[in-house]
């Protein structure tokens, strides 16, 4: 099945695909071998947030952008093709399994050029980057637990101005409190309260995919 945002009915998310800007033959192959993974490619974001992560960088006039957690590589192609020429996104994952399916894809699109892959541990790799405003745009779809140290080693390397974006913020509706079935639900629980009232940030949580949280830095 096409992932979609957890509150749409299947009915709703097909009016809204068929009004939107549609998807490619790559995009939709990359979606069918996904789901062939199994209960996994549930990672993979919904084609009507890509649709609007390409927007959002190409408004943005995006040049320089981070991605933490690429698994099968269809949110690094939705903002690759929103970069301009000579536009550059790092890419961060663990799994070459999940990338090499990814890299396929990029190949495909035209836009592997404007993609960095680097495989180890997200938090390693980011401490070794300069802590320089390099970034105009970050995009967190990584092992839940660290979120919070995400949010920490990206703020000094987004510019002023520049967008923290963060998946999976609303869980399916279980961090309301007494609707958290696991850690991870209660961890980012905490997480969402902590971002509300972090001043570093205006931060913004909307109901899109399975919650997406922006965060502006000031």
């Amino acid at each position: 099945m096409t992932p979609k945002s957890f509150l749409l009915s299947d009915e709703v998310h097909r009016y809204l695909l068929d009004h939107t800007e549609p998807i490619d033959d790559v995009q939709a192959d990359l979606i069918e071998e996904t789901a062939g993974l199994g209960d996994i490619s549930r990672m993979q974001i919904a084609p009507e947030q890509g649709a609007f992560m390409t927007m959002l960088t190409r408004l943005m006039d995006v040049t320089s952008a981070i991605e933490i957690g690429t698994f099968t590589g269809y949110s690094a192609l939705a903002i690759a093709r929103g970069l301009p020429p000579g536009g550059r996104l790092l890419c961060l994952d663990v799994s070459p399994e999940w990338t090499d399916i990814a890299k396929r894809y990029w190949d495909r699109a035209g836009i592997a050029d404007r993609i960095e892959l680097r495989l180890g541990p997200a938090l390693e790799t980011m401490r070794s980057l300069p802590q320089d405003p390099a970034y105009d745009l970050a995009f967190v779809d990584a092992d839940k637990p660290e979120y919070p140290a995400y949010v920490e080693e990206l703020y000094p390397r987004v510019r002023t101005n520049g967008l923290i974006i963060i998946d999976n913020t609303l869980r399916d509706g279980r961090v309301i409190p007494g609707h958290e079935t696991n850690e991870d639900d209660r961890i980012i629980q905490a997480f969402n309260h902590t971002l509300a009232v972090d001043q570093r940030f205006d931060t913004l949580l909307l109901p899109l995919a399975d919650g997406l949280t922006f965060l502006r830095k000031r």
